[in-house]
């Protein structure tokens, strides 16, 4: 019964009227002020970012800040994957016959994942990462390898939680989230890099619009207070690193495995 009564909750608290609101107070100058607060509440490494909290006008501003020259290092390698945030990983693995299996004991599809978009017939055999990011983290998207956009989709949606409750208690989050879905085509394959909005301030956007390609490492986009990203790798391309496994927690930049040729 408290579980029926805290997803009817969510269902009634995931329109994009409460983000709107939600997203105007953290853009607004007041909240400035929550600034400090936010930092103790989350345990937030603040001595990383680019500026003094007391720099940052408004609370958005700090949640999407950068982090000073060098604090992550990226992996090297022509072949390399790097993360593309600081997360969780919460699952990974192959994809089987276009389905990504047991995310928080849920099957997900591609065709609805990606929207019925005709790229997912390059990942119905390849490998996945779901990459959570929690308010702790830092919240910029950067490029996991080196290439040049083949396409960008915007797919409007609700804002569900993403945590372990409403992964595992609303149905098909990923999926009916609001999502934007960078196709970066690399030397090795494709990659789709899956920005999944999140309850209150769903809202993601690219750091330069007008950009077509990126280095690995890249600034690509930033959350205003979210949430996961989706990593797929092309079917027969990518080989994960040795050890790395559910629950492990991933910094920015940090070495997720290596693309070879598809076989």
């Amino acid at each position: 019964m408290v579980k029926q009564l805290l997803r009817l909750m969510t269902e009634l608290s995931s329109h994009r009227w409460l983000s709107r609101v939600m997203g105007a107070f953290s853009h607004s100058r007041l909240s400035r002020f929550m600034i400090p607060v936010f930092i103790r509440s989350y345990h937030i490494p603040a001595a990383e970012a680019e500026k003094t909290a007391g720099e940052y006008r408004t609370l958005n501003e700090f949640f999407s800040r950068r982090l000073k020259p060098g604090m992550r290092p990226v992996a090297s390698g022509e072949q390399a994957v790097a993360s593309p945030v600081d997360a969780m990983i919460t699952a990974m693995g192959d994809i089987n016959c276009g389905t990504i299996m047991n995310v928080k004991g849920q099957d997900y599809t591609l065709e609805d994942l990606l929207n019925h978009s005709p790229h997912l017939e390059l990942y119905k055999k390849g490998y996945y990462f779901v990459l959570y990011l929690s308010p702790t983290d830092y919240h910029r998207i950067h490029s996991p390898l080196t290439g040049q956009l083949r396409e960008s989709d915007y797919i409007r949606g609700r804002a569900y939680p993403v945590n372990d409750f409403g992964m595992r208690h609303m149905k098909s989050v990923l999926s009916r989230n609001e999502r934007l879905i960078t196709y970066i085509a690399g030397s090795y394959g494709e990659t789709a890099v899956v920005k999944v909005g999140a309850m209150n301030v769903s809202s993601i956007r690219y750091t330069d619009e007008n950009a077509t390609e990126w280095q690995r490492g890249d600034d690509l986009a930033y959350f205003e207070f979210g949430s996961t990203v989706v990593l797929l790798l092309e079917s027969g391309t990518f080989t994960p690193r040795p050890g790395l496994t559910v629950d492990t927690k991933v910094k920015m930049g940090e070495l997720l495995g290596e693309m070879q040729r598809a076989t």
